[in-house]
């Protein structure tokens, strides 16, 4: 298979996500940025924040990262970005083309519930993508040292579905900030060594 690294520009509406679900709040503090930003850190942050993605059946994108920032934009009526392709796999048929997917990482077929599903029910838009809260319980973490960010793909899905077996969905939604501070905790714990970017007990 061919591997290439060149932008290419692409219509948002048309690029094919690999996973199933975002942390809504995540989105929504991407908007923000988005609104408070110049039009020159806009343009800049299009092309540095390009899209990884590979070229599937039919020529279509499918992007392997930045899914929040995506439908953030979408959300925000940006309609174009780019790409850049990490491999073409547009000659296999769609069910070889998501057993490739799965052996490179590149696809997190799980659900809100933290249950894995087939490949046909892969949302076909970002804006079909479902809120995981625990996605945004990750990521709030990380951001408060937690653990550090990881280039392993789909790093903040496993300490998503690690706090969800931990805390419970009703405390994380009536109290987020509570439940921030409890994952905190759990995330400097020897429970969680085993995950990317552990790092360690705070002294």
């Amino acid at each position: 298979m061919s591997r290439q690294s060149s932008l290419e520009p692409t219509r948002l509406a048309k690029i094919r996500p690999t996973q199933m679900t975002v942390g809504l709040a995540e989105v929504e503090a991407k908007r923000r940025e988005w609104r408070d930003a110049s039009d020159n850190e806009r343009n800049a942050s299009l092309i540095h924040h390009a899209f990884p993605a590979v070229r599937g059946p039919e020529g279509r994108f499918f992007i392997v990262d930045h899914h929040h920032l995506g439908l953030a934009l979408i959300e925000e009526s940006v309609e174009a970005g780019y790409v850049t392709i990490l491999n073409d796999l547009s000659r296999l048929d769609e069910d070889e083309f998501w057993v490739v997917m799965d052996h490179h990482q590149w696809t997190h077929p799980y659900d809100a519930d933290g249950r894995r599903h087939p490949f046909e029910d892969m949302p076909r838009k970002l804006t079909k993508l479902v809120d995981d809260p625990y996605r945004s319980l990750a990521a709030e973490v990380r951001r408060k040292g937690g653990y550090a960010k990881e280039t392993a793909p789909f790093a903040e899905f496993l300490w998503a579905d690690f706090f969800r077996r931990r805390i419970s969905r009703k405390r994380l939604g009536v109290d987020f900030d509570t439940a921030v501070d409890r994952a905190l905790v759990l995330s400097h714990s020897p429970e969680a060594e085993h995950l990317p970017g552990w790092s360690g007990r705070i002294p």
